[in-house]
């Protein structure tokens, strides 16, 4: 029984840091390009693009979810939330032409799937959050 809650444990810190890690990066290189360049950027973009990463980390802590019996709903709906999210705001901008630049740019498409984007961040987190729970969960239980 110990090795199950071993093997649980860590395959909650692995989801929570691969679920975590698109989302705080662009923080991160925020922040390392204001102190060295002294300008502000930001890439929102970049939790999108780091999708597999994410994925991944939910997955391990669907994982961790089914072998502590705890929590499955939240980061079970949050991680297919987000998938849907992005793989819908994906196709509705390459299926209108957004995507190629054969759509006009400040159309309300523009702002869906930008809204759909932000979105998959909001979803991802919450999983992130229930892996968060999951820890807890693991290390109240001994």
């Amino acid at each position: 029984m110990e090795k199950r809650d071993v093997l649980t444990k860590v395959l909650t810190v692995v989801g929570i840091v691969l679920v975590w890690f698109p989302l705080v990066s662009p923080m991160v290189f925020s922040v390392i390009a204001y102190i060295t360049e002294q300008i502000f950027r930001f890439d929102f973009l970049m939790p999108a693009e780091l999708f597999p990463v994410g994925l991944l980390g939910g997955g391990v802590l669907l994982w961790a979810s089914l072998r502590a019996h705890t929590l499955r709903g939240l980061i079970g709906w949050g991680l297919g939330i987000a998938v849907g999210l992005l793989i819908g705001g994906q196709a509705l901008a390459v299926g209108t032409g957004l995507a190629s630049g054969e759509a006009e740019s400040n159309s309300w498409i523009r702002t869906l799937v930008l809204a759909s984007i932000g979105a998959y961040g909001v979803a991802m987190a919450i999983t992130g959050i229930g892996g968060v729970l999951l820890l807890r969960e693991a290390l109240k239980r001994g």
